[in-house]
């Protein structure tokens, strides 16, 4: 028989781990020598590089419409702390950094969390979201992904077209971070907001830039395992040259393979294979 991990043993030694995390994170941070982004500038810079518009609220079977509303509010209050962030040359961005603790004093609410592959109410639930569409940014432009965690791919039912790595970036205070660097020389910046329950975000830059990025996803099917849905995919980057059209990289990101988090009735059976 396997042996238990120490956070596996119980509730309590869950937390004690997690607090362990945390405090080995504070001490890596005070003795690191990483110059983080931290100013701000009103005036938008002019070229955008890649953008995100999507909905907050998620609706259907088994979803918790207080939750998607709290979720909606705890994105809002992040947003304000990223909007306008400039991420100048050598710089790396950090989300918890840059956002700070998640307090209810903050005006932050119980949202939608994964806690052990299980879904649950927590304070500033729903901002794996936002994590999630940064990354997104990111992988669409020159900037260089430092820190990345991923939970499962497969929170919700896909609507309409499906959209790789839609979901599946995982944060939590102040050891699962989101960070990226900026490696070009030229300042980039984050705009990031929210209107008629959306959030809109964006990554400008001063000057365009020579390349383009896209996501491609390969052999994307659903399996099941010991009783359990999987997502399965290869999901990659590709960098295409604009002068000439030349794809000049592909780089895989994410070799998926996400336990199915909703009804799996609504898994698409032509996509599941025995």
């Amino acid at each position: 028989m396997k042996r238990k991990l120490f956070c596996e043993i119980s509730p309590t030694c869950y937390a004690i781990s997690i607090k362990k995390e945390i405090l080995r994170r504070h001490i890596k941070n005070l003795t690191s020598n990483i110059n983080y982004a931290k100013d701000y500038q009103t005036e938008r810079l002019g070229n955008v590089v890649s953008r995100y518009e999507g909905g907050m609220i998620k609706t259907g079977k088994g979803i918790d419409p207080v939750l998607q509303e709290n979720k909606a509010i705890n994105i809002e209050i992040a947003c304000r702390k990223l909007d306008g962030l400039l991420i100048r040359p050598g710089e790396e961005f950090s989300f918890w950094k840059t956002v700070g603790k998640i307090t209810k004093r903050k005006g932050y609410k119980d949202g939608r969390v994964i806690e052990k592959n299980k879904i649950k109410p927590g304070i500033g639930g729903g901002l794996c979201n936002l994590g999630n569409t940064l990354h997104l940014l990111v992988l669409h432009s020159p900037l260089d992904v430092t820190e990345f965690h991923s939970h499962s791919d497969a929170l919700a039912p896909d609507h309409g077209e499906r959209v790789p790595l839609s979901a599946g970036t995982s944060i939590s205070y102040n050891y699962l971070d989101f960070r990226f660097q900026n490696n070009t020389d030229q300042n980039f910046q984050l705009v990031a907001y929210c209107k008629d329950k959306k959030l809109i975000a964006e990554l400008r830059s001063e000057r365009a830039v020579d390349f383009d990025y896209a996501l491609v996803e390969e052999d994307h099917h659903f399996e099941k395992e010991y009783g359990k849905y999987y997502r399965v995919s290869k999901i990659y980057k590709t960098t295409v040259e604009k002068a000439t059209g030349k794809t000049v990289d592909k780089k895989l990101i994410l070799d998926n393979h996400s336990e199915v988090m909703f009804d799996y009735d609504l898994i698409p059976k032509e996509l599941v294979r025995q």
